[in-house]
């Protein structure tokens, strides 16, 4: 593991400003998320919004993926390449997964959407990994270890009867696209390093319906499905340690400041 990067002030701010950014292009993107529309196309109008906000999408070409973001349905668990032939269906459920670069900062988020009516037990595995992210941002403050945040996501998961992906995890963020630490959403309580002031990363837990493991898709090297093929769900927000606790950059709505 390299060193972890404490960040300045004045690269919090341009982190800040990306991470916005980044969540704004969820938004921007949500009304055409529907029945009918190819993965593709949602790709499309994401690298359009991103660039005419004078940023880039720090996903293209990185290690050779060939998308500006990755859309993962159903049970890809995660870096889903969007494709003309993948068109959303009534029943589905999709992350997408955005990390833009703006004036050479990064902010990285992704939650679900959801196509027409979905039945309960897809809704279930939402509101489940929904919870672990929170918990996981709840224990983020200085002082506290950083396993803390795996050991809080996994009990509950856990309780719930969810597997809990454990071959990827959060990552440090902000200067480069994956900075130390790593993240695990699966912990030992007393494991991990110090969170100290400064420290940015995310935290996105990656819950499965059925079994922890994963495959990686051998044809495009980049799809990693559930083993069980049951589905899989995802929500991230790129978080600041701060003074007295943690500032959730990616969140434009002001869910975790009430």
């Amino acid at each position: 593991m390299g060193k972890i990067i404490i960040k300045t002030p004045e690269q919090i701010e341009g982190i800040r400003k990306s991470c916005r950014l980044a969540a704004q292009s969820l938004k921007f993107i949500a009304p055409f998320v529907q029945e009918g529309v190819s993965t593709a196309y949602l790709n499309k109008l994401i690298d359009e919004f991103i660039r005419d906000h004078h940023a880039i999408p720090a996903t293209l070409n990185y290690n050779g993926f060939p998308s500006s973001c990755c859309i993962s349905p159903n049970e890809v668990v995660c870096h889903g390449i969007p494709d003309e032939k993948t068109v959303l269906k009534s029943g589905d459920i999709v992350n997408i997964d955005v990390t833009t670069i703006l004036n050479g900062y990064y902010g990285d988020t992704s939650t679900m959407f959801t196509i027409g009516e979905i039945d309960e037990k897809a809704q279930s595995l939402l509101t489940i990994t929904k919870k672990c992210l929170d918990l996981g941002i709840s224990v983020c403050k200085p002082g506290n270890l950083t396993g803390l945040i795996g050991y809080e996501i996994s009990k509950y998961a856990r309780s719930r009867g969810c597997g809990v992906v454990y071959e990827f995890c959060g990552h440090g963020v902000g200067l480069q696209f994956h900075e130390p630490p790593e993240i695990p959403h699966s912990a030992e309580r007393n494991t991990g390093v110090e969170m100290r002031p400064g420290m940015t990363f995310t935290i996105e837990p990656m819950i499965n319906q059925g079994k922890a493991r994963t495959v990686i898709d051998k044809k495009d090297g980049w799809t990693v499905r559930t083993i069980d093929r049951k589905l899989s769900a995802q929500y991230e927000h790129t978080i600041l340690i701060t003074d007295t606790g943690c500032e959730v950059l990616t969140d434009i709505d002001g869910e975790y400041s009430r």
